[in-house]
């Protein structure tokens, strides 16, 4: 990978600034996915679940074999599968905000935006829940020990790697959700949900960046190397956790041929390289790139 130019890091003094701008705009363009989204549409029969594109078997010998309607199953099953991970981490974050903001001014500009964040959070993870739902889709969700992994996370991880977490996460959601958004091809709740989170996450993802820069000023060699690594952490569960493999017996399909391709499948691969390129320029100029880090990176193929 480029090494990416040194992160420019905001001053303790901008935090205010940055969460006034912040607020004005969810003053200017917030969503109620109640309301943005038909969910009494009829869900067509033609239309993915995601861009077909992101399909983990996408390109292999096994999508070339499958019918429309087993391509249709199985990015509705993985569409579902995305999409309770989004809820699951968005929990996490609402915890994360909540803990870290407990002890401020509560009349700061930083921590009115945190808790505006939290709202919107709490919209999102009805609508990621509500989606799955509507497809008639399993409640996928992490695996169990990850599930049982975020609580220790959800109590414990703070300041500079909690919102390098949040931010590398939302990343990877909204690396997927920008091509969703734009697909004809894609069902039209899939298309309005990636929509409304990618517009309001933008806002998150900005307050998460500024956040990491501030709160590294300082840190010391050895808490980088902490922080590294209990970010790449986070980022290759949150990655193995995006498409369950029962997705693929859901699906219809004989599971160990499915997932033995999928595990193989050089477009996926890079297809994630390259969307992830952003947040790994980032991460890398955050300092958070780097030692065993690499290696997590490199075997959730985002370096």
């Amino acid at each position: 990978m480029t090494t990416a130019m040194p992160l420019q890091r905001p001053a303790i003094s901008d935090r205010e600034e940055t969460a006034k701008r912040l607020l004005a705009s969810s003053a200017r363009k917030s969503y109620d996915p109640m309301i943005e989204v038909d969910w009494e549409a009829p869900v067509p029969d033609d239309k993915y679940g995601l861009t077909p594109e992101w399909s983990t078997l996408y390109g292999t010998a096994l999508w070339e074999e499958m019918t429309l309607e087993q391509k249709v199953e199985l990015t509705k099953h993985e569409a579902a599968s995305v999409s309770s991970v989004g809820l699951w981490f968005e929990i996490l974050l609402m915890q994360m905000l909540l803990r870290d903001v407990y002890g401020r001014d509560k009349h700061s500009r930083h921590v009115q935006f945190a808790l505006t964040e939290v709202a919107d959070e709490c919209r999102h993870s009805v609508m990621f829940a509500r989606a799955g739902e509507r497809f008639g889709m399993p409640s996928y969700g992490p695996h169990p020990v990850i599930h049982k992994l975020g609580r220790i996370w959800g109590g414990f991880f703070k300041g500079a790697n909690a919102y390098a977490s949040v931010m590398a996460a939302e990343e990877i959601l909204d690396m997927m959700q920008r091509d969703f958004m734009k697909d004809e091809r894609v069902q039209p709740v899939t298309r309005t949900v990636s929509k409304i989170h990618v517009l309001e996450e933008a806002r998150h993802i900005r307050f998460a960046r500024e956040e990491v820069g501030r709160r590294l000023q300082g840190a010391s060699w050895t808490r980088l190397q902490i922080e590294r690594l209990n970010t790449a952490v986070v980022v290759y569960f949150v990655m193995k956790s995006m498409i369950r493999k029962d997705v693929y017996a859901n699906a219809g399909l004989e599971p160990e041929r499915a997932i033995a391709e999928a595990k193989a499948n050089p477009h996926y691969k890079d297809k994630v390289r390259t969307s992830g390129t952003k947040l790994m320029q980032f991460l890398d100029s955050a300092g958070l790139v780097g030692g065993p880090s690499k290696r997590l990176y490199k075997r959730v193929n985002l370096l």
